[in-house]
């Protein structure tokens, strides 16, 4: 199956906590880090995730977020330090490709807030990924 979002990286269940209506699952990716994805309970049950499973971990663009320093005090449970490594602006958008440690994020931020923080290639940065935007499919 293809997908148009772009941010598809892979990983393994490490853990799931299910609760009644929702189920938090916690993934290690394969460059080592760790997130945490908010599904449905049904959907964990239908993928037949347990700790082991293969998964890849899939994010929209428009849904990363991105800081020049890691965020204290916030709920955003997803950080992924990384690297800039490309910028393109439109009019209004710009598409921003991050190197994190074995794979890599775009993320889809208006060209003021690239201006604002001064994104260029090289620069660092941290990947802000809410857990209820991350979808997860088995491999």
């Amino acid at each position: 199956m293809s997908l148009s979002i772009r941010n598809q990286i892979p990983g393994t269940v490490t853990a799931i906590t299910p609760g009644e209506v929702m189920a938090t699952v916690r993934v290690r990716l394969t460059g080592g880090q760790d997130i945490t994805a908010a599904i449905t309970l049904e959907s964990a049950e239908e993928l037949g995730l347990a700790a082991g499973t293969a998964v890849r971990a899939l994010v929209k663009a428009t849904e990363v977020s991105l800081a020049t320093a890691p965020v204290e005090g916030l709920s955003i449970r997803n950080q992924l330090p990384g690297t800039v490594t490309e910028v393109t602006t439109g009019g209004a958008m710009a598409s921003v490709k991050v190197a994190v440690d074995g794979g890599e994020l775009t993320s889809a931020i208006t060209k003021d807030a690239v201006t604002d923080l001064a994104l260029t290639s090289g620069t660092p940065v941290v990947a802000l990924i809410k857990s209820t935007e991350i979808s997860l499919a088995t491999a």
